[in-house]
């Protein structure tokens, strides 16, 4: 263990110790603490102001704000309260999973034939490969995604053995994790945008497709819509109306519970250029094995047969009569936290929690989250403090303690700045899904921190560095705001851009 390890194990300690301290001695009442510095009443009148603005006054409001340099709780309203954390849930996720297998984890996927392939030795015809290709996957949600490669490699590693045709199938094998399904209590309408797609051994370009739709000839006539070669075996159902000219283009998709299609409603008008809407791509087993299948031919490899899953292919292939020809290697969990955190990809998050399930087991969703518990507890979570069902925070049953944020945090701080933790928080005014956000303020660039939104729901937990180069732990959770939320966004910035203000010399 290194000396600099040594020193965040003994933070982390007794910011564990802490934090227990505050949350039995003290209530959950609103700041101003009796007897606080004048500086630190004020900032503590600042934030409670916020929590008061308008649209989210009648809210349920938790939040925790910690000093890590001075090991002291400068604020907390309602820090045992579970709350829904939407997004900020990632933070467990990944710093979870960071312990459970390290950042220079990689995921692998391999590629197999299973034929001989003619030509080899003077037959004819050349170059045609006599069976299958089998894909199998470990979960890896970077293929073709933000900070993973394509698939050219592959392509090029079929190429290298001569092969110029397949005779037979890509089948997609996803028998290394649980069938692909949504996580418990996401909601039916989340299913059919890119937010809420489906994660499985195989993922490519985070499982999003984009459908086109092109509006009919004048008012009143139906819309058409039109995919890539690769999404062309997605099931699909226009109810797209074409409306008069100069009219708003109002796009959505549907998975409705029970039917096979994605329905793509709305309307568009007449005379307006074809929009193009990303949806969610469906089955992520038949999508990889699409996309493949239409990437070797449009590199000169046409494959006879079809894309399938292995759940559909009977009798079920023998693996042991493929042979390997190539082997993907995701980015680390370091490089793959990085999009995960800034853009908050729901599917990156689904694939870090699978990383939590105990070494040997099949990793479920059920088995992450019995390793996530596991580890939580190790860092000093109580049962109460969280009770999360998913590894991306899209269900509303995810319930978490602004508490135990406070205690990640405060376990994953590096006050360098430089650990794959700290760059992969968005930046206040910079980057990731705070880059509008704080412009101008005193928290620009001197928040880093994770978002969190859905319906009546805003968070944001992360660090602010303060104008005294203090650095604090923060977590703000507001659940069922009366307002807009637009007006919930502006309160959370609002106490971010105080504690970045704050100064105990002033």
């Amino acid at each position: 263990m290194t000396s600099r390890h040594c020193r965040t194990v003994a933070i982390s300690l007794l910011v564990t110790v802490a934090l227990d301290g505050c949350a039995r001695s003290r209530p959950s009442a609103p700041a101003p603490f009796p007897g606080a510095p004048a500086p630190l009443e004020r900032l503590q009148r600042d934030i409670t102001a916020s929590t008061r603005l308008a649209g989210v006054e009648h809210a349920v409001w938790g939040i925790v704000v910690h000093s890590i340099d001075s090991d002291e709780r400068l604020f907390e309203t309602n820090p045992r309260t579970l709350l829904v954390p939407a997004s900020t849930a990632k933070l467990v996720s990944v710093a979870s999973a960071a312990e459970a297998v390290g950042w220079d984890y990689r995921f692998q996927t391999t590629l197999a034939i299973g034929g001989p392939v003619a030509g080899i030795g003077g037959a004819e015809p050349r170059g045609v490969l006599e069976g299958d290709v089998l894909v199998t996957g470990s979960g890896d949600p970077s293929i073709g995604g933000r900070g993973g490669a394509d698939l050219s490699g592959w392509v090029e590693s079929l190429s290298a053995r001569g092969i110029t045709r397949i005779s037979g199938r890509i089948i997609g094998d996803d028998d290394a994790i649980e069938e692909p399904r949504p996580a418990l209590a996401w909601a039916w309408d989340d299913l059919g945008y890119t937010t809420g797609v489906l994660y499985g051994a195989l993922n490519f370009a985070e499982n999003r497709m984009t459908v086109t739709v092109t509006p009919g000839a004048a008012a009143g006539t139906p819309a058409t819509l039109s995919v890539e070669t690769e999404a062309e075996a997605r099931p699909l159902v226009a109810r797209v109306d074409t409306s008069p000219p100069g009219s708003e283009v109002r796009l959505w998709p549907e998975q409705r519970p029970g039917e096979p299609f994605l329905t793509i409603a709305g309307t568009i008008p007449a005379g307006a250029p074809p929009a193009a809407l990303p949806v969610s791509a469906g089955n992520p087993t038949l999508w990889f094995a699409n996309a493949l299948r239409a990437h070797l031919a449009g590199r000169g490899i046409p494959v006879d047969g079809g894309a399938v899953d292995i759940d559909d292919v009977a009798p079920a292939p023998d693996r042991r009569a493929f042979t390997t020809v190539h082997v993907h290697q995701s980015p680390p969990l370091a490089e793959i936290a990085q999009p995960l955190l800034k853009d908050s990809i729901n599917l990156y998050g689904e694939a870090v929690l699978r990383l939590n399930a105990p070494a040997g087991a099949l990793p479920t969703n059920d088995a992450a989250l019995d390793g996530l518990r596991d580890r939580l507890a190790s860092w000093g979570v109580p049962p109460w403090g969280q009770q999360l069902v998913d590894g991306s925070g899209l269900s509303r049953r995810d319930v978490i303690a602004p508490e135990t944020l406070a205690r990640v945090l405060a376990r994953m701080h590096d006050r360098t700045m430089t650990s794959p933790w700290m760059t992969a928080l968005p930046i206040a005014g910079v980057d990731g899904s705070l880059a509008t956000r704080m412009r101008g303020t005193a928290a620009e660039g001197r928040v880093h921190a994770k978002t969190g939104a859905m319906s009546n729901v805003r968070a944001l937990a992360g660090y602010a560095i303060t104008r005294d180069g203090e650095h604090l732990a923060f977590a703000i959770l507001v659940n069922h705001f009366e307002g807009t939320a637009a007006q919930a966004t502006d309160a959370v910035d609002a106490i971010a851009v105080s504690l970045a203000g704050f100064s105990r010399r002033e």
